[in-house]
């Protein structure tokens, strides 16, 4: 399996009215989280694109348990526990001083930029995960 963490600071702007995060913000918290996880194995989203695949979200789904608040310092493990090959998951948990907030799951799909079909991960980005132990 492979793991990651990402720290990030809830915002004022990103509060509701009752002063929790807006649940919509959630889906830009795993973003960042996904992009930075890929980023620290030396995957490149903006090098996926350069040859030609995209990666839309084709599914998210979460789990809300606690909410977040303003100036909360959250905690966002991503994990990855199956070889990406057409479509990617990728599992979430949001913590904020050792209470677990929420838990999350999306995928992803490879896509072709030229015809918007779906397609096979690249074998160079499916090479950076040979050091871990995924599912097949």
């Amino acid at each position: 399996m492979f793991e990651s963490e990402f720290k990030i600071r809830v915002r004022y702007s990103e509060t509701d009215q009752m002063g929790f995060v807006y649940y919509g913000n959630y889906a830009q918290y795993y973003e960042v989280a996904r992009v930075e996880a890929l980023r620290s194995i030396g995957a490149s989203y903006k090098e996926l694109e350069k040859s030609g695949i995209m990666m839309p979200v084709v599914q998210m789904n979460i789990c809300f348990k606690k909410p977040a608040h303003y100036d909360d310092e959250l905690i966002i493990k991503t994990k990855i526990s199956k070889k990406p090959d057409v479509k990617m998951q990728f599992y979430y948990e949001i913590y904020c001083d050792d209470n677990l907030l929420n838990t999350a799951e999306t995928i992803l799909v490879f896509v072709d930029k030229n015809t918007m079909r779906p397609c096979h991960c690249p074998e160079w980005f499916l090479d950076l995960f040979s050091g871990f132990n995924l599912l097949t």
